[in-house]
């Protein structure tokens, strides 16, 4: 009678409640063997609950009973879609109990109990990286052998090139290194170290020259193109990086030259000037030298291609020219300054009296020896010139103050031949 009573009651919708449980819904024999096998689907519909007919046996409250609809796919059954009953047992008794005692607490959605929580799409990101890297590295990993053979043949077709950027390279990080070295002794280099780079530097670059005769590369020198047959981007690329090793070979031995002079004609500071302005001449060859060889692959075209492509490679070279000129305004601008630091000459400071070398101690703070030749600077801190002449090769301030005593650092006082290619 309670459940009787609970049905009739008019406000009553509750929705009958599926909880995950253990028990198995198994259907008839004669079901399983008229299904089996045809792709039925299954739908489980919870069946509303009906008022009990008068006279009917009353419900056990301890079953419930839902409709399970078997729908085969269409032209697979010939009958329409049929609705079977089965029994579905509760999960245990404590949940039999009538609801009518906690009906409250139970008008939760119960879709959220049924519906198992959405899983975090944002987890599987790192899941994919790392696959991806897998494969990355499978593909590395199978490829490595064909990559080696590759390489090798490469490493054996261009073998001379690539022993001669070898040799290059190396000859001029030990010769700029040991030009420094000589420039920062001032009085006390070795004459005979300055003579033994000069011949290394000539006797490299006649052998290169002597080995590549047939392709006439001592013509980038004087800005023309040489006889390489066929002139193409990799060819272009090797005869101007050749060329800028050469060139900065050229100037470096311009700069032994210069530590050669008698210290008599040529003082430590008159020397900065004469490296100074030989490192600046050089950079300008180095800009320009390669510009004849990009303007011949830049117009260059093939006869297929033809007026197209020579309106196009004449458009190129024109817009290289530009982007070219430029550049040499602005390395323009800093030879011009060099040139004028070349000619007058630049101003650290003023002669220090005696007195006010005893009251620094005639202590020089830079090689901690008498003064020579003291300078006293706008801090009023006293140096020899030659130590300050060499300090302002790489800084612009004071060694003990930090005041800034000139507006440019001119780094290239000290012998330095910059390492930058210039491949355009």
């Amino acid at each position: 009678m309670k459940l009787r009573d609970q049905n009739d009651r008019p406000d009553s919708r509750r929705a009958l409640k599926l909880r995950y449980s253990p028990a198995v819904m198994q259907p008839n024999s004669s079901e399983r063997g008229a299904h089996e096998g045809n792709g039925l689907s299954l739908n489980l519909q919870p069946e509303p609950t009906r008022p009990p007919a008068p006279g009917a046996a009353a419900a056990s409250p301890e079953s419930n009973e839902v409709r399970v609809n078997m729908t085969g796919k269409p032209g697979e059954s010939g009958g329409g879609a049929s609705s079977r009953r089965s029994r579905v047992n509760s999960h245990s008794h404590t949940h039999s109990q009538p609801h009518s005692h906690n009906r409250g607490p139970h008008h939760s959605n119960p879709e959220a109990e049924l519906d198992p929580p959405d899983s975090d799409l944002d987890s599987g990101e790192p899941s994919s990286s790392f696959s991806e890297l897998r494969c990355l590295f499978r593909w590395l990993q199978k490829s490595l052998p064909f990559l080696v053979i590759i390489c090798a043949k490469l490493v054996v077709q261009h073998a001379l090139g690539l022993a001669v950027g070898v040799g290059l390279f190396t000859t001029f990080l030990y010769v700029n290194k040991n030009i420094q070295t000589q420039v920062f002794l001032q009085d006390r280099h070795s004459k005979l170290q300055c003579v033994w780079l000069l011949v290394f530097l000539t006797s490299s670059t006649l052998l290169l020259y002597y080995t590549f005769l047939s392709e006439t590369l001592h013509y980038c020198l004087i800005f023309l193109s040489p006889t390489i047959e066929p002139l193409g981007f990799w060819e272009v690329l090797w005869t101007v990086g050749i060329t800028n090793f050469i060139i900065k070979f050229l100037f470096m031995g311009i700069k032994c030259l210069i530590l050669l002079m008698p210290s008599s004609l040529v003082n430590y500071k008159t020397q900065g000037r004469w490296v100074m302005l030989s490192e600046e001449l050089g950079q300008a060859h180095q800009a320009t030298a390669p510009v004849p060889l990009w303007f011949r692959y830049l117009v260059t075209y093939q006869e297929v291609d033809g007026t197209p492509g020579l309106t196009l490679g004449v458009l190129l070279a024109l817009l290289y020219l530009i982007m070219k000129l430029l550049g040499l305004y602005g390395q323009w601008t800093s030879i011009v300054k060099t040139v004028r630091v070349f000619l007058n000459g630049e101003h650290t400071g003023t002669a220090a009296t005696r007195s006010q070398c005893s009251e620094a101690g005639d202590v020089c703070p830079i090689c901690q020896g008498e003064y020579r030749d003291p300078r006293v600077l706008l801090c009023q801190h006293i140096f020899c010139d030659d130590c300050i002449a060499l300090w302002f090769n790489r800084e612009k301030s004071c060694p003990l103050c930090r005041t800034v005593i000139t507006e440019k650092v001119y780094k290239w006082r000290d012998g330095a031949t910059s390492p930058h290619l210039q491949i355009y």
